[in-house]
C-alpha cells in the first residue's frame, strides 16, 4: 500500500467521477489520501469527501499562500474556529495544518501578508501538535527563517512538491522531523531529482504525493493527475534509490507515520 500525502480531491476536476477515481486509487494500492485545504470554501468540500470515505481520506486545514489577500486575518480566524471545533468533535479529524507557506513566484504584492499568515499557522502547529503541510515557491530563505524560530517546538511536517536541487534539499532537511514530498515531477525526463534525491536525501526523509489533479507523472503527463498515478512516482524513486517498490512503500509509509501519527499507516 502507498499513501498519497497531497491530493486535491475536492476540486471541480473530480466532480463528475470521484467514486471512480477513488476506486482506481484503491485498485492501484493507494491506502490513504490526504486532502489539503487552500481557502475557506475548500474546507466544507474536503470534509464532505472525508466523511464519505472515512478512514481513507483525511483532511488538512490551512490557507495556501496564493490565496492570502487583504482579508487574511479574518480568513485565518474563521479557519482556526473550524480547527478548534474539529479537534473537539467526532468529525473526520484534521491531521495537519495546510497547505500553508510562501509563494513569491508570480508576485510579491502580498508578501508581508503571506509572511504573517504563514507564521500564524506555524504557531497553530506548535499549539495543536499537528504537523505542517508546506507550500514553498521562490521563498525558501524567508520560509526557513520563520521555521527556525520555532525549530525546537514544531512537531514536524512536509515540504510539499519539492523540485529543488541538492543544496535546497539539505537546507530544508536541517529542520528536524520534516520530510520532502515527492511527486510526478520526479518522473519527467528533464528532472534532476532522480540523481539529486539519492545523493542528498536519505530514504527516511521523503514521502510520496500526487498533488492531483496537477502535475501528472510520465506516462500520463499532460492529463489530469489522480492518486492511482502515484504508482509511477514510486517506481521511479525505487529505481533511483536502488530498492524494490515494496521497500520504498514501506519506508515512505513509516515516514508518514512518524510525521502524522502511527494510526495513519494502519491499513
Amino acid at each position: 500500500m502507498i499513501i498519497d500525502t497531497h491530493c486535491h480531491l475536492d476540486v471541480d476536476d473530480f466532480a463528475d467521477d470521484l467514486p471512480q477515481v477513488i476506486e482506481r486509487a484503491k485498485a492501484a494500492g493507494v491506502g490513504r489520501i490526504f486532502i489539503p485545504a487552500v481557502d475557506l470554501k475548500s474546507i466544507d468540500a474536503l470534509m464532505r469527501i472525508c466523511r464519505q470515505y472515512p478512514g481513507y481520506a483525511f483532511p488538512m486545514i490551512g490557507l495556501q499562500p496564493e490565496e492570502v489577500k487583504e482579508d487574511w486575518q479574518e480568513v485565518l480566524k474563521a479557519m482556526r474556529a473550524m480547527l478548534d471545533r474539529n479537534l473537539q468533535s467526532s468529525d473526520p479529524h484534521v491531521i495537519a495544518i495546510g497547505e500553508c507557506g510562501l509563494d513569491f513566484y508570480w508576485s510579491r504584492e502580498f508578501e508581508q501578508e503571506q509572511l504573517a499568515a504563514f507564521e500564524e499557522q506555524v504557531r497553530w502547529s506548535v499549539e495543536t501538535r499537528l504537523p505542517l503541510m508546506i507550500h514553498c515557491r521562490k521563498a525558501q530563505n524567508e520560509l526557513l527563517a520563520i521555521l527556525r524560530k520555532y525549530e525546537q517546538t514544531l512537531p514536524g511536517g512536509v515540504f510539499h512538491c519539492f523540485t529543488g536541487n541538492r543544496q535546497e534539499a539539505r537546507e530544508f532537511l536541517r529542520m528536524p522531523r520534516f520530510a520532502l514530498g515527492i511527486g510526478g515531477v520526479s518522473t519527467f525526463k528533464s528532472s534532476h531529482l532522480r540523481e539529486d534525491l539519492p545523493a542528498a536525501v536519505p530514504l527516511n526523509r521523503i514521502v510520496l504525493e500526487t498533488d492531483a489533479p496537477y502535475m501528472a507523472p510520465v506516462p500520463y503527463r499532460g492529463k489530469r493527475n489522480e492518486s492511482a498515478f502515484i504508482v509511477e512516482v514510486g517506481k521511479t524513486l525505487a529505481a533511483s534509490y536502488g530498492v524494490t517498490e515494496n521497500e520504498l512503500a514501506r519506508a515512505t509509509n513509516e515516514n508518514v507515520a512518524a510525521i502524522f501519527g502511527p494510526s495513519i499507516k494502519e491499513f
